[in-house]
C-alpha cells in the first residue's frame, strides 16, 4: 500500500510539473540562463565519448556516457528528483551512443532495466523511460525487457556506505521470465538473446551485480551494462 501511495504521489508531481512546463517558460536545468529543458550549448558539453567504468567486483563490464560530477549530475538529478520529464529524450540518446559504442547492439539484445520502486505493475520508472528512449534513438535495435523485479523491500542506496551499499543489494531482484508484463518474451522466445542491464548512475556496483546475478540465475546471459554517469572516487 505503501508502495502504491509514493508511485501516486510521484505521479501526481509529475503530471504537475508537465503542466508548468506548458504554462511557464523552463530555463535550462544546466545553466538556468538559455531556455531548457537542455539548451544547446550544454547539450554540447556532455556530448563526449563513451567511455568503460572501471572494474567493480561482480560486475560486468559497463559502460558510461560521462562522470556523475558537474553538468552531467546536475542534469540527471533534474530528470531524476525534478520531474524534469523532458530531459527523456536528450538522456535517451545519449545512452544509445553509450549502447553504440558496446558493441552489444543486435537485434538479439534485450535492453533490462533496473526496476523503479513503484507496485510490481508499474512500468513507467525513470531507468525504464530511458531504456525505451535508448532504444528509440538506437533505430529500435533489440527490445526493452523488463525482467527485473524488487523480491523485498530495501533501503534507498543514497547515503550508504560501500560496505551497506553492498549488503543491502544482496538478493534483493528476482528476473521473471514468463509472459506477465512481457509481451512475447516468454522462457522460450528468450533463447538465443543475451541481456544488456540498464541503469542511471554507477557507483559500487552492488546494484548491476546483484541485477546480473538474479539475470542468470533465470537463465539469461548478461554481456554487460550501460549507464549515464559513472561515480568515481
Amino acid at each position: 500500500m505503501d508502495d502504491f501511495v509514493g508511485w501516486l504521489r510521484h505521479a501526481w508531481a509529475r503530471l504537475f510539473a508537465a503542466l508548468l512546463d506548458l504554462l511557464l517558460p523552463q530555463p535550462c536545468v544546466a545553466c538556468a540562463v538559455a531556455s531548457g529543458p537542455l539548451c544547446g550549448d550544454c547539450l554540447a558539453l556532455l556530448d563526449r565519448r563513451p567511455r568503460r567504468c572501471a572494474p567493480r567486483p561482480g560486475c560486468p563490464p559497463v559502460w558510461a556516457a560521462g562522470p556523475y560530477a558537474g553538468y552531467d549530475r546536475r542534469v540527471l538529478l533534474a530528470y531524476k528528483e525534478g520531474g524534469a520529464d523532458a530531459l527523456t529524450g536528450p538522456l535517451g540518446g545519449r545512452l544509445a551512443a553509450v549502447y553504440a559504442a558496446t558493441g552489444w547492439a543486435g537485434p538479439d539484445t534485450l535492453l533490462v532495466p533496473i526496476p523503479g520502486r513503484g507496485p510490481p505493475w508499474h512500468r513507467g520508472g525513470p531507468v525504464a523511460r530511458l531504456a525505451d528512449a535508448c532504444l528509440d534513438r538506437s533505430g529500435h535495435v533489440g527490445r526493452v525487457a523488463p525482467l527485473l523485479r524488487y523480491r523485498r523491500r530495501a533501503r534507498p542506496q543514497v547515503g550508504l556506505g560501500r560496505a551497506e551499499r553492498l549488503v543491502n543489494r544482496v538478493g534483493v531482484f528476482t528476473a521473471v521470465t514468463g509472459s506477465v508484463g512481457l509481451g512475447d518474451v516468454g522462457t522460450g522466445a528468450l533463447a538465443g538473446h543475451r541481456a544488456v542491464v540498464v541503469d542511471d548512475v554507477l557507483t559500487t556496483g552492488a546494484t548491476v551485480a546483484e541485477a546480473a546475478r538474479a539475470l542468470r540465475c533465470a537463465g539469461v546471459p548478461v554481456v554487460g551494462a550501460v549507464v549515464l554517469a559513472e561515480r568515481v572516487p
